[in-house]
């Protein structure tokens, strides 16, 4: 039997919490004697990609799934600026706290963090110097978290101009390149299980009143269109441009396999559904590359 492991470049692409999917494709890969030598990401790639280099990644995951959806929200701090909704500090605070200081010169892997400077309309890659600061101007989504200033250069997220980086692993050699896109076709999603923050009761009360607030409306108002809000409209139309961008990517660049988690599987902030999105990249990854084993 040939114990020799496949060596794989590996890139992760954007799309908030439905890249905790990232984190069950990495388990995969390494229970199935594959070695990531490299690994690109932008915005969340670059979060879970870089954890994963710092060989901190067990510890991220154990976080990030004893998340609850009132957690998430207390980890929304309000900027009150202009350039953006959050400042992000409460989530960099735990990031850096759980990083540490690292340099990414010094991780056992490959690495690069894609950003995107705005003033000179070009891709960020970070490749070395400090992952936690790489970290931080690659997941800064526009409006949502407030921009980077870095030696004088306005960063946010990389995803404006690069939704998934294959670029970046083109100059290293491995057997496979494994592409990860957060923007696959939409699918029909199964009902979400019932939330950890809320008791059966009290959903099903809350639901009937809710129900019956909409049949009212849809009586006496019947001529009234229901209008997303501000900040979906915000959210969506980022990810419209993601998946449009994303599509151009990986048809330009045809890595060795592409694994697509549907846009429709989880919105950006959800990260309260980690165990469900973790368990969706493993079952995803077995599905497309089992026959690599």
């Amino acid at each position: 039997m040939n114990n020799t492991k496949k060596t794989v470049s590996l890139v992760l692409g954007s799309g908030g919490a439905r890249g905790l999917a990232h984190i069950g494709i990495i388990h995969w890969l390494e229970e199935h004697n594959f070695e990531i030598k490299i690994i690109s990401g932008t915005s969340i790639g670059a979060l879970v990609g870089g954890i994963y280099g710092a060989g901190k990644l067990e510890v991220f995951e154990k976080w990030v799934l004893a998340l609850q959806k009132r957690d998430v929200i207390k980890l929304l701090d309000f900027a009150y600026s202009m350039s953006g909704l959050f400042s992000g500090d409460k989530i960099m605070q735990t990031l850096q706290a759980l990083l540490g200081d690292i340099n990414i010169e010094d991780l056992p892997i490959e690495f690069t963090a894609v950003a995107c400077d705005l003033e000179a309309e070009k891709e960020v890659w970070f490749d070395r110097g400090s992952l936690f600061e790489a970290i931080r101007a690659s997941i800064s989504i526009p409006t949502i978290f407030t921009p980077v200033n870095y030696q004088g250069r306005t960063l946010v997220d990389g995803a404006v101009l690069n939704p998934i980086p294959i670029a970046p692993t083109l100059t290293h050699i491995t057997d496979i390149t494994i592409a990860v896109s957060l923007s696959g076709k939409r699918q029909v999603v199964k009902p979400l299980k019932a939330d950890n923050d809320n008791h059966p009761v009290e959903k099903t009360y809350l639901s009937g009143v809710s129900n019956y607030i909409d049949r009212l409306q849809k009586k006496y108002r019947p001529q009234q269109i229901e209008q997303p809000d501000f900040f979906d409209v915000m959210l969506k139309t980022y990810e419209s441009m993601q998946n449009t961008i994303s599509r151009y990517k990986v048809a330009g660049y045809n890595p060795d396999h592409l694994l697509e988690v549907p846009s429709n599987s989880c919105k950006i902030l959800e990260f309260h559904r980690a165990a469900e999105m973790i368990d969706y990249g493993y079952k995803l990854a077995e599905r497309k590359l089992s026959s690599l084993k």
